[in-house]
């Protein structure tokens, strides 16, 4: 059996080290001297090049200015190589993204690519590299040279883009049972402080409630705009300071403005002066899990394939954790890399995680100009992981659920395992883009998305789900669905400010599901006089979210205890199927349980924020904003300064989102994921947008900009923003040619 071995991560290229400095100097002198970088008021960057390689070039330093270590720390997890800084302790992270993504096929791609986009590439790289080389003080944990392919390794800008059909962590670690336990799997003592600082916000997040994560797209027609323009309402819900704001021109024909994922080099959230889009979450199932049925013979495997026994390919992926590098042979079938077992079955993965297609759909989308345009770039059926809501000058709205669609045999359920030694499983080619869910000028005018089904997009003029099947939107109703519906439904004339009132609608939509017979039920009960005074302050609540309300306390860490008492679904399918599950809970928890989980509740309350004697205490009292520092020991003070947010968690139906919880040493809750980059689009013969980022532009404590947008970020006091060049001049702060700042 042959070995291959995937060594391409750490060698790469022959030509001699001193012809590689010399053009490639050459190359950055050429992109500094055709590049600019001016910043407004708020910090932003506004980069103008000569070609759109010099406005990459220039992007990506100005990225560097702000989060070079996020930048690298999010390549090293692409890379499958966070194990070089943080050692053992995410080697099988390391292996399943590996397992995943191959950088052989990366460089193959980088290879192939058209003359202009390895151009763009290329620039990528040399933007970060000149960062480095101008910034020696800079120190990286392993990412000393990036390398131009290194892109075509992370081809989306989402959170966790990576798609596995279910597959965990957990579950390739129990199949390929790697020993690591030696003193080397730590971090050297020079890597470890620098990844204590480079995790430190990563410590906010709680993996387990990753699903919690969400956006809102709304686009809406002319006919309901005050100017009779179309408009555009993008708000992704990620870890904060996930993203950064920026602007992009070049000569070339680009002018692209809104949020940038670090270390990417396109816009990934935004608008050009033609046409804008926001991108939800997408759980149309575009990667299976196939059941493989196998037998070692010969000291080798196979797996069974239509009546005959097929090789299994063998790999061997090198994955070093500190001073040590595993070896690791793995195994892959005609569907994919072998990612774990099951009753006695390899399970592997049917998957399209990165491609070259993936990444030029990303950049060419935001030079489109018109529907059309933007239909072509989405014509190369790339995109895993989003669903994209659309509106342009044209008085255009579209929404489209999902991109990268397989075709398979519907008579199989592919959101559990499937036999994988049968045919008829496999994909059968991928849908054209005219073939997926979506829904074009529907005639009420309006569009939205939050992460829900597509069914309910555009209210009773939204897609016929008898006309899909349903591989193509498993996806459930939440909340936030419900309650952008009821909004939108209700809208005669729009401006921008009143769609971010929408946007900024705080109604708690769970509730009027949860409370209604729970309150019926309590006026027939004994109650505790504590008990009664909690159902007094929830039965005159209106459900609104707000500072000063006491039962948005008590609903909150009482719904919080209900969800938990549920069994956890069974499919990523079953878990977005979110007022299913509310709707369960009214139905199978029973009211005398929800009694107990109401006193529970109340003794939480007074244990962590009443210092054991009150509970009726008011939800902006606990609920904070509090932008985390690198330099603190724990990421919160309920010392320091802080503002109180009324905003919660949008699994609760709010559409602004705001996670928050305790950490350790403090008693109150803090804020550490929901909305980030937020817009409102106006367009038109000419373009109008507000926009505003969570805490603000600066990431370093101190800055002129680290907070500067707190207050109006948690109020929905957006800024305008400047997108043509007089605008920018005409608020510009400092300009400097990329390393040539003062």
């Amino acid at each position: 059996m042959k070995y291959i071995y995937l060594t391409a991560l750490v060698f790469f290229g022959t030509t001699p080290i001193k012809a590689q400095e010399t053009s490639e100097k050459i190359r950055w002198e050429k992109h500094v001297k055709n590049t600019t970088i001016i910043r407004d008021e708020w910090g932003i960057a506004h980069i103008y090049g000569k070609t759109d390689a010099d406005a990459v070039f220039g992007l990506m330093y100005a990225q560097c200015e702000e989060n070079f270590d996020q930048i690298e720390k999010n390549y090293l997890e692409m890379l499958g190589r966070r194990s070089e800084a943080e050692g053992g302790s995410v080697f099988y992270d390391d292996l399943m993204m590996r397992l995943i993504q191959d950088s052989v096929d990366a460089i193959h791609d980088y290879n192939k690519s058209p003359i202009w986009f390895k151009e763009i590439l290329q620039a990528h790289a040399d933007g970060l590299n000149y960062y480095l080389y101008k910034h020696p003080k800079v120190h990286p944990v392993v990412l000393f040279k990036f390398k131009p392919w290194y892109h075509l390794m992370w081809t989306d800008g989402s959170v966790s883009p990576t798609r596995t059909g279910g597959i965990k962590v957990n579950d390739v670690a129990n199949f390929y049972k790697i020993n690591i336990n030696d003193s080397s799997a730590k971090a050297t003592a020079f890597n470890e402080s620098r990844v204590k600082q480079i995790n430190f916000l990563d410590r906010l997040n709680d993996p387990t409630e990753k699903t919690l994560k969400g956006s809102n797209g709304f686009a809406i027609a002319p006919a309901h705009s005050k100017n009779g323009n179309a408009l555009l309402y993008i708000n992704p819900h990620v870890p904060f300071y996930f993203r950064s704001e920026m602007h992009m021109v070049s000569e070339q024909g680009l002018n692209v403005y809104g949020a940038v994922t670090w270390g990417q080099l396109f816009i990934y959230q935004g608008f050009n002066e033609h046409l804008g889009w926001m991108h939800t979450s997408s759980y149309a199932d575009v990667a299976d899990v196939y059941e493989e049925k196998v037998m070692m013979k010969d000291n080798h495997w196979f797996y069974f394939y239509e009546n005959e026994w097929k090789p299994v390919i063998e790999k061997i992926i090198p994955i070093k954790y500190g001073a040590v590098t595993k070896n690791i042979k793995t195994y892959y079938t005609a569907h994919g890399p072998v990612m774990g077992s099951k009753n006695e079955k390899w399970l592997s993965l049917r998957e399209n995680n990165r491609s070259l297609n993936a990444l030029m759909e990303c950049w060419t989308r935001t030079k489109a100009k018109n529907l059309k345009e933007y239909q072509k770039a989405l014509s190369l059926l790339a995109n895993n992981s989003n669903n994209t809501v659309y509106a342009d000058a044209d008085g255009h709205i579209a929404y489209w659920h999902g991109n990268f669609m397989p075709k398979r045999n519907n008579q199989y359920d592919f959101s559990n395992p499937v036999d994988g030694t049968i045919q008829a499983t496999n994909w059968q080619g991928v849908h054209a883009l005219e073939d997926i869910v979506q829904s074009i000028d529907p005639i009420n005018g309006w569009l939205q998305n939050c992460n829900a089904t597509p069914f309910t997009v555009a209210g009773k003029n939204s897609p016929d789900p008898q006309k899909y099947p349903m591989y193509m939107a498993p996806d459930g109703e939440n909340p936030r669905g419900l309650n952008a519906v009821r909004l939108l439904e209700k809208i005669n004339k729009l401006d921008l400010n009143d769609l971010i009132k929408i946007g900024y609608d705080k109604h708690l939509t769970a509730f009027d599901t949860l409370l209604p017979g729970f309150i019926t039920f309590s006026k027939s009960y004994s109650l505790s006089g504590e008990e009664r005074k909690a159902i007094e302050y929830l039965e005159n609540w209106n459900h609104d979210a707000d500072t000063n309300s006491i039962a948005q306390t008590i609903a909150i860490e009482w719904a919080t205890l209900l969800v938990k008492d549920l069994p956890l679904p069974k499919t990523e399918e079953e878990g977005t199927r979110i007022m299913e599950r509310y709707q369960k809970i009214v139905r199978d928890i029973s009211n005398p349980r929800k009694l107990i989980l109401l006193s529970q509740a109340i003794n939480y309350i007074k244990k962590q924020y009443g210092e054991g004697k009150r509970f009726d205490i008011p939800w902006g009292q606990i609920n904070k904003y509090q932008r985390a520092s690198k330099l603190n020991k724990f990421p919160f003070d309920d010392n320091k300064p802080s503002i109180s947010v009324a905003q919660t968690s949008s699994k609760w139906g709010q559409l602004p989102a705001f996670e928050s919880k305790p950490y350790h040493g403090v008693k109150n809750r803090y804020g550490f994921s929901g909305n980030s980059f937020v817009a409102a689009v106006s367009f038109g013969k000419k373009l109008v947008a507000k926009t505003i980022i969570t805490g603000g532009q600066g990431t370093q404590e101190g800055a002129a900009h680290f907070t500067d947008q707190a207050q109006r970020y948690i109020e929905g006091n957006f800024k305008t923003i400047h997108f043509y060049k007089n605008e920018v001049m005409a608020h510009q702060v400092s300009a400097y040619q990329p390393g040539k700042e003062k």
